[in-house]
C-alpha cells in the first residue's frame, strides 16, 4: 500500500485562529453552584480547549493537541506567557492523531492512523510525520511504500536530529531499522541500520540509540537476541515458549536497556505475584532484583532519567498513582498534593532539568484543572479548568465497591448514585469498560457516568475478570471467557446491586463502548429476563471477523496467535459465533441502541453493518441506529457526543425511564 498520506496532509500556520484555545478559559476559579438540577447534554459533551499537553525539553514551550473543525491541531504555547505561537494541523479529516512528542526543542513527531482495504479486508495502519517549528514545515518520515506499522519509534536523541524507526518494506515482511534525519530530507537521506531478519518482529534500542535486542519468533518459540555494542553480533541469550509464564517470558514486556552496560529494566512478576519493576541481566537473560513493587497492584509503566536510573513507577489501585523513586521528585509530588488538597495531582510533563512542570488535577466528581509549576519561583500557576462549564455542585459522588461473583471471585467496581434521590429501588445502568483484557475503570471523572447519574440513574462499573491492575491471575481468569464468565460478572453485579437495595431489578439496562458495547448487546441477547435494554457504541458484533481484522495489528506471529487463543480459549471446538451478537439476533427480544463511527480503525464500521444487516434481515423492529460520519473509536467533536447523549437519553426514557 502507499506509504504516504498525501503531500497536502498538513497545514502549518500562525496560531491566531486558535489563539483563544487556552486564554479563553484562563479565568480564575471554579464554576459556581449548580443553576439547575439537570445539566444540559451540551455541557457534558463540551470539550476542554486542549486534549493533551507536553513541555519542550527546555521547558520554554508547551505543545497541546486541540481539535478544531474536525481536524487535529498541535498548538505551541509560550510556557511563561501562555500565549499561542504556532499551530500544525492535519488537513485530512479521515486520519486520527495517535500521539505526539517533542524531538529536541524545535521539532515535534506526530503519529497518524487510518484504515485501508487489502483484498476486501480492512486494516489499520500508522504513519509518522515531523513538524519543524523553525522552518514551519511538516514532512513525512518513512518509506514511499511500507507496511502497516509506520510509527514504531525506537529512539530519538535529545537534540531531535534524527529518529530510529522500525518499519516494514511490505505488509508481510519483518521490520528493518532505519535512521531518518528530521531536517526535511527524511526519505532521501535515510540510512539502513539493520536489515530485516527472518522471524524477528520486535527491536529494542538502548538509551544511547544503539539497537541492542530483538525477539525471534518461530512456531511460538521465542528467542531473545542481544548484543552489547553496535559492532558486536547478536547472540541468543534466552529461549522460551511464547505461552510460558516464567521470568524469561517476561523479557517480552516493556524492556529498557541502559546504554554502555549489560543491564536493563523491565516489568515482570515480583514475589507478591503482581507485576513489578525489575532489573534484567542481559548477558544471561535472567530477571534480577526488584526495583519497585506494590503488593496490591501491578506496575503498569516506569520512567528513567538521562543516565538510565529508575525515576518513577506507575500503578493503579482505585485511581492512577505514581511512585517516585527519586527523592527530589517525591518531595515535589508531596508538596503538590499539599497545595491541592482533595485533588489527585499528576505531573504530566517535565522539562529536562525540572525547571518547569505541567500538573493536572482531577477527581471522579471534578474534571480538574491544569497548572504550570516553575521551580525557580516555587510558583504553581493555575492555567485553566479542564471543563469550566460544568457546575461541580451538581455532580454525583463516586465510590469504590466490591462484590463476590457466583464462583467466589471478588470483583471490584465503582458506584455512582444520583444526587438528590433516595438510594432505594433506583433504575440501574451497568456500564462495562472496553478492552477487555488488561484494561480497567478507575476512580476518575467520566462524562457519561455523570450524565446518567444526573438523569436519575444509579451507575455501576464492574472491573470484571480479565481487567488489568489486579494481578496476572485475575487477568487470566478472563482468558477464553468472553460472553461466558466475564458476562456472568455483569449479571452478578446486578444481583449485588438489587440485594443492596439501591437498584430495582425490573429497571436495569446495560450501556458500554467497544468491548463494553459488545457486552451490552450480548447481555440482552443472552439474558433478556434480566435487562430491559442495551446501548452500544463502537461495539464488537462478530468475533470471528474482528479476530481476522486484529491479526494484522500485531507485530509478531506470536502476539497474533496468543491473542486469538486468549479470546477463543483452550476449547478449540468453541464457536465464537455462539457469543457474537450479529450471529445470535434470533435471541434478541429487548430494545437496542447501536451507534458507530465510520472512521473507527479499532473496531471497524463493518462490525456495525454486520449487526444492522442481521437485525434488518430478521425484521427486528426494536433497534435504533446512529452513525457518525466523521468519528473514529470515540468522539472527537462535541456535536457528535451530544447527539449520542441525546439519543441515549431518549432511548432510556422510552425503555427504562428514571421517573
Amino acid at each position: 500500500m502507499d506509504g504516504k498520506f498525501g503531500r497536502g496532509a498538513f497545514r502549518l500556520a500562525a496560531a491566531g485562529a486558535l489563539a483563544v484555545a487556552m486564554p479563553a478559559v484562563a479565568q480564575q476559579g471554579k464554576a459556581g453552584p449548580a443553576a439547575a438540577a439537570q445539566i444540559p447534554t451540551s455541557v457534558f459533551a463540551a470539550r476542554s480547549p486542549f486534549r493533551d499537553a507536553v513541555l519542550s525539553p527546555d521547558g520554554k514551550r508547551i505543545a497541546l493537541s486541540i481539535k478544531a473543525k474536525d481536524v487535529d491541531n498541535i498548538v505551541i504555547y509560550d510556557a511563561a506567557t501562555k500565549q499561542p505561537l504556532l499551530r500544525s494541523s492535519v488537513g485530512e479529516e479521515r486520519y486520527e492523531l495517535n500521539w505526539f512528542r517533542w524531538a529536541g526543542n524545535d521539532r515535534i513527531l506526530l503519529s497518524l492512523s487510518g484504515t485501508t482495504s487489502i483484498y476486501g479486508e480492512e486494516f489499520r495502519y500508522t504513519r509518522l510525520f515531523v513538524t519543524d517549528l523553525t522552518a514551519r514545515t511538516t514532512t513525512y518520515v518513512g518509506l514511499s511504500n511500507e507496511g502497516l506499522i509506520g510509527d514504531d519509534v525506537l529512539y530519538v536523541p535529545p537534540d531531535g536530529s534524527y529518529v530510529l524507526l522500525a518499519l516494514q518494506d511490505a505488509v508481510v515482511d519483518e521490520p528493518e531499522v532505519r535512521r531518518f534525519p528530521l531536517d526535511g530530507t527524511n526519505t532521501k537521506n535515510a540510512v539502513k541500520v539493520l536489515n530485516r531478519r527472518t522471524n524477528v518482529w520486535d527491536w529494542y534500542a538502548d538509551d544511547a540509540g544503539v539497537v541492542r535486542a530483538g525477539f525471534y519468533v518461530d512456531n511460538n518459540q521465542v528467542t531473545v537476541l542481544y548484543r552489547k555494542t553496535a559492532d558486536d553480533p547478536f547472540k541468543a541469550i534466552a529461549r522460551f515458549n511464547g505461552n510460558e509464564d516464567g521470568d524469561r517470558a517476561q523479557l517480552y514486556n516493556a524492556l529498557k536497556i541502559v546504554g554502555g552496560s549489560d543491564s536493563g529494566l523491565t516489568l515482570a512478576k515480583g514475589p507478591s505475584g503482581k507485576v513489578a519493576l525489575r532489573r534484567v541481566n542481559l548477558t544471561s537473560g535472567q530477571i534480577g532484583d526488584v526495583v519497585y513493587e506494590n503488593p496490591q497492584a501491578d506496575v503498569t509503566d516506569f520512567s528513567v532519567d538521562d543516565n538510565g536510573k529508575p525515576l518513577a513507577a506507575s500503578y493503579t489501585d482505585e485511581r492512577d498513582r505514581i511512585a517516585w523513586l527519586d527523592p527530589v521528585m517525591a518531595n515535589v509530588q508531596a508538596r503538590l498534593e499539599k497545595a491541592l488538597p482533595g485533588q489527585d495531582a499528576w505531573i504530566m510533563s517535565r522539562a529536562a532539568d525540572d525547571s518547569r512542570l505541567l500538573v493536572a488535577t482531577s477527581t471522579a466528581s471534578d474534571p480538574g484543572a491544569f497548572y504550570v509549576y516553575t521551580a525557580a519561583t516555587h510558583s504553581l500557576d493555575w492555567v485553566a479548568d479542564f471543563r469550566p462549564g460544568i457546575p461541580l455542585d451538581a455532580l454525583a459522588p463516586v465510590k469504590p465497591v466490591s462484590y463476590t461473583a457466583r464462583d467466589g471471585t471478588p470483583i471490584h467496581a465503582y458506584l455512582t448514585l444520583p444526587k438528590g434521590r433516595d438510594a432505594k429501588n433506583l433504575p440501574l445502568i451497568i456500564m462495562p469498560h472496553g478492552g477487555p483484557y488488561g484494561v480497567r475503570d478507575t476512580l476518575d471523572y467520566n462524562d457519561e457516568v455523570q450524565f446518567l447519574a444526573n438523569r436519575g440513574y444509579a451507575v455501576l462499573q464492574p472491573n470484571y475478570r480479565g481487567s488489568g491492575g489486579y494481578g496476572e491471575a485475575f487477568e487470566k481468569l478472563g482468558d477464553g471467557q468472553i460472553g461466558r464468565t466475564m458476562q456472568d460478572d455483569l449479571d452478578d453485579a446486578e444481583d449485588w446491586a438489587v440485594k443492596q437495595g439501591f437498584a430495582d431489578r425490573n429497571r436495569v439496562c446495560v450501556d458500554g463502548a467497544s468491548y463494553g458495547g459488545y457486552a451490552a448487546l450480548w447481555a440482552v441477547e443472552r439474558n433478556p429476563e434480566r435487562y430491559r435494554c442495551a446501548a452500544s457504541f463502537a461495539g464488537v458484533t462478530d468475533f470471528n471477523k474482528i479476530l481476522k481484522y486484529d491479526a494484522d495489528f500485531f507485530s509478531t506471529r506470536k502476539d497474533r496467535k496468543n491473542w486469538n487463543a486468549r479470546v477463543r480459549g483452550s476449547d478449540k471446538t468453541f464457536d465464537m459465533d455462539s457469543v457474537s451478537p450479529a450471529r445470535q439476533v434470533a435471541m434478541l427480544k429487548r430494545p437496542v441502541l447501536i451507534a458507530h463511527g465510520k472512521r473507527d480503525s479499532t473496531v471497524p464500521f463493518s462490525q456495525f453493518k454486520e449487526m444492522q444487516n442481521a437485525l434488518q434481515s430478521a425484521q427486528f423492529a426494536k433497534a435504533d441506529y446512529l452513525v457518525f460520519d466523521k468519528e473514529g473509536h470515540g468522539f472527537d467533536t462535541a456535536e457528535d457526543e451530544q447527539k449520542w447523549y441525546d439519543a441515549l437519553e431518549a432511548f432510556l426514557k422510552k425503555n427504562n425511564p428514571a421517573d
